[in-house]
């Protein structure tokens, strides 16, 4: 089966922070991926911008170095990267000062006032601010102008809403691309599918028939590059604000009217706002926070937060588990346990539907005991979907069942390769559709839930539960869900 590419219009698209991490491993080889596609034509223009001074030539060879290292074990891919790296061109410009950004100005004014403009930030977010004002005052906010604003978008709902208010004095709101990539990701996609598209699953997806969900984003490494951002941020800002909330509101939300962008967003708006507040009195019986000590990864010995930090008081969190829950008709009674961490031992992003056990058994003992159905919807490292149910086991002597599940990998099932997150979204930014992006009063009625938690959790005297590196958090964790009689999806990470 060969997936069906449609191009995109022919559009400029400028990289501030195209020397950056996030540019080198995820921006730019999904654009080749695309370009190599033939989505993205011959007359586009990739821009980086950042703050080294360096010409076009210097930094296309930069990047073509990177690109061979990533594609070495593609040769069809690595073979289009000299035409790709055509579409590239540099600019060194700080957004701090007037230098250039007239010149660049000129630049960007080549293609004609129609031409689709993406600006894609790619930085600090204390430069936000600086950049959309620039690019207001040198009247690149215009037309088909669009932004990228990458997570995070504040610490916090005050911090948020400064950051959306500058946002929003550039570019208007049907011009702003809110990215999280986990939406991009085709089993997210694939569970409206699902919903929506089976009459099996929607009329069953309530209370009445779930016991409860499960949504574990869960990390192998530990701080790696991101010392700095991630002590001052923390897992439930890092991960659970945007990440993990957004696959919550796929899984809670209503079916929309259509697949519209703003009809997608009021529905999952809808969840953000039934979340019941954690209060400062529930917070010690409804969250974990912890945070990794020296252990094992990967069969190799790693040092503990602190030790990689350099920093021996902090209380930054490396791992946090929630059991929320959703105050409407279709959700009271079946809470959402949410888990995300650092140094975990399985590398694993997964939504498990946990279905109510059958009212009754008509088999006796020997048949072995009767397991709940379960839906688990995999978003990485193998994209797919399983469901658990229960059969026979085949062969003579008696009537024995067994808990096995119907598995449909992406990999398998279609045989091609399927598009990673940025790509898809990149290209969804060029031709303006914004259904897989936040909202401004999506960003910051999650800030609205999260800010109480974060609030009671300075009020509290003890420190992050320290775990082990390389096992799934600390034990209060597994309290956590085991004291309501549920576990942890034993077949995470396989």
């Amino acid at each position: 089966m060969t997936a069906k590419t449609v191009p995109v219009d022919s559009f400029d698209l400028v990289i501030f922070g195209g020397t950056g991490d996030l540019a080198l491993r995820k921006l730019l080889p999904g654009l080749l991926r695309r370009y190599a596609d033939g989505q993205i034509p011959q007359d586009s223009r990739i821009i980086g911008v950042a703050r080294d001074r360096q010409n076009g030539a210097e930094y296309r060879a930069r990047i073509g170095e990177a690109l061979e290292k990533i594609t070495e074990a593609e040769p069809l891919l690595r073979a289009r990267v000299p035409a790709f790296l055509q579409l590239l061109d540099y600019r060194p410009l700080d957004a701090t000062r007037e230098e250039g950004w007239e010149e660049f100005g000129e630049l960007l004014r080549q293609t004609g006032p129609d031409r689709i403009r993406v600006f894609y930030l790619s930085t600090s977010p204390n430069l936000f601010v600086d950049l959309c004002s620039r690019l207001r005052d040198a009247g690149l906010n215009t037309g088909n102008a669009r932004v990228v604003v990458e997570k995070p978008i504040g610490r916090d709902s005050a911090s948020a809403a400064a950051i959306n208010d500058a946002v929003g004095a550039a570019f208007a709101e049907h011009q702003t691309f809110r990215i999280d990539h986990y939406l991009g990701k085709e089993t997210v996609q694939n569970l409206l599918a699902l919903r929506f598209a089976n009459i099996l699953f929607e009329p069953l997806w309530n209370a009445g028939r779930i016991d409860h969900v499960q949504i574990t984003v869960a990390e192998t490494v530990g701080l790696e590059k991101r010392a700095g951002y991630y002590d001052s941020s923390g897992a439930l800002r890092d991960m659970v604000q945007n990440h993990l909330l957004q696959l919550l509101c796929m899984v809670a939300m209503e079916p929309p009217a259509t697949l519209q962008a703003d009809a997608l967003r009021d529905e999952k708006l809808k969840v953000l706002r039934s979340l019941k507040p954690i209060t400062a009195t529930e917070v010690g019986h409804v969250t974990v926070r912890g945070q990794y000590r020296a252990g094992a990864s990967g069969g190799v010995a790693v040092p503990g937060y602190l030790d990689e930090l350099g920093r021996p008081d902090s209380r930054t969190e490396t791992f946090v588990a929630i059991k929320a829950e959703v105050a409407n008709w279709r959700w009271a009674g079946a809470p959402f346990y949410l888990r995300t961490g650092k140094r975990l031992p399985e590398r694993v992003s997964e939504i498990v539907v946990a279905f109510r056990p059958v009212p009754h058994s008509i088999f006796d003992a020997s048949a072995g005991p009767a397991q709940p159905n379960r839906l688990v919807l995999r978003l990485q490292p193998d994209e797919g979907v399983k469901l658990w149910l229960m059969i026979k086991d085949p062969g003579p002597g008696g009537l024995r069942m067994k808990y096995v599940p119907l598995d449909m990998s992406f990999a398998e099932a279609f045989g091609v390769h399927q598009p990673e997150a940025y790509e898809r979204l990149l290209m969804d930014v060029v031709r303006g559709n914004q259904s897989l992006f936040m909202r401004r009063d999506e960003v910051e009625a999650a800030w609205a839930w999260i800010d109480p938690i974060l609030e009671a959790w300075e009020q509290l005297p003890e420190a992050p539960k320290p775990y082990t590196a390389g096992s799934w958090g600390p034990n209060a964790a597994v309290a956590l869900i085991e004291r309501d009689g549920r576990t942890w999806h034993e077949d995470a990470g396989t």
